[in-house]
């Protein structure tokens, strides 16, 4: 399980460092190799080690073809998707139309959200947490049944 956020840089030849806290279990669980795509929701990108991102796989094939919703979902995170194996270093190259996507410049974040990463650029990620935080507290959003059950 993968979880908090990791202030990171993406350097000159685009590669992000995953930090050395997950390194063990990326190499145990997936021999180093990822899978990233753009998330559709938000300005990032998913990263997910490779056995999750199979499980993503086979719910997309469920998804049919005929449908245009379904198709232009399938077309959005599988066209985007690109493989990524991290060295032994623990770094990862990000192609350009990710970069591009997610405005990935040298100040990143990577967070942990169980079983997969998010990337985003640094600036995009401190203001959606500042635009949620404030959205709550403010009522604007309303905390569904299932957040309200949630004991934390």
């Amino acid at each position: 399980m993968f979880r908090g956020s990791s202030a990171i840089t993406l350097d000159s030849k685009h590669r992000i460092t995953i930090p050395t806290k997950y390194r063990t279990e990326l190499v145990a669980d997936c021999d180093r190799k990822m899978v990233c795509t753009i998330d559709t929701q938000y300005p990032c990108l998913l990263l997910y080690p490779l056995p999750e991102w199979e499980e993503i796989e086979l719910k997309l094939c469920q998804l049919s073809s005929m449908n245009k919703q379904e198709r232009l979902f399938q077309q959005m995170i599988l066209g985007n998707a690109s493989d990524c194996e991290m060295d032994k270093n623990g770094r990862l190259l990000i192609n350009g139309p990710l970069r591009k996507y997610a405005n990935l410049a040298k100040n990143v974040m990577l967070v942990g959200q169980l079983n997969k990463f998010e990337i985003w650029n640094e600036s995009a990620w401190q203001a959606q947490m500042q635009q949620g935080v404030s959205q709550i507290q403010s009522g604007e959003i309303e905390l569904s049944e299932r957040l309200l059950e949630l004991s934390l």
